[in-house]
């Protein structure tokens, strides 16, 4: 059994039947390579769908669980790391994984498909269109005016200074202003 291959899985603690019956069969087939599973180590969604398939299989899992509550890991996980880092542990997960295979997810598997790609990891997008993330996360928060859009340095400092005034004290450490 080679174990020095290790997949990354990632995706949503939240899933659909679809999303988890896919992660589990993916789970199975790392397994049968005699490749190592890592992912996020919750006993959720994609996450425990993808170890519970490999372990079924006969497969070694970790899992690198944001918080420091054991209890939250996934019985399927054979050693949980345990970070309290939170939305950090996320490049752990990538940083570790020789291949990442991205499940329909949100913000958080997003942050973990850019992390890869900046650290030129391979990554394969599994039944996950990246527009539909856009619509159901992105879009609402560029209505909310929480994800804004400039082109110019100018611009931006106009930008800051209207959310100074609409939103006093936003900024208000900020000497400048």
């Amino acid at each position: 059994m080679n174990k020095s291959i290790i997949i990354g899985v990632m995706g949503g603690g939240k899933a659909s039947p679809k999303d988890t019956n896919a992660a589990y069969r993916l789970g199975g087939l790392i397994a049968e390579q005699g490749w190592i599973l890592l992912n996020g180590g919750r006993n959720t969604g994609i996450m425990d769908a993808s170890a519970k398939g490999a372990k079924d299989h006969g497969g070694l899992t970790v899992g690198i669980l944001p918080d420091d509550n054991p209890g939250r890991a996934s019985k399927y996980i054979d050693i949980p790391v345990i970070t309290g880092m939170g939305s950090a542990r996320n490049c752990i997960n990538v940083l570790t994984s020789h291949i990442v295979v991205a499940c329909p997810g949100g913000a958080g598997t997003l942050s973990e498909i850019a992390l890869a790609l900046k650290f030129n990891k391979v990554v394969i997008l599994m039944d996950f269109d990246v527009g539909k993330l856009f619509e159901s996360y992105i879009k609402p928060n560029i209505k909310q005016g929480t994800l804004v859009y400039t082109k110019t340095p100018e611009e931006v400092i106009a930008y800051c200074k209207k959310l100074h005034i609409q939103k006093e004290g936003v900024l208000r450490n900020f000497d400048v202003f």
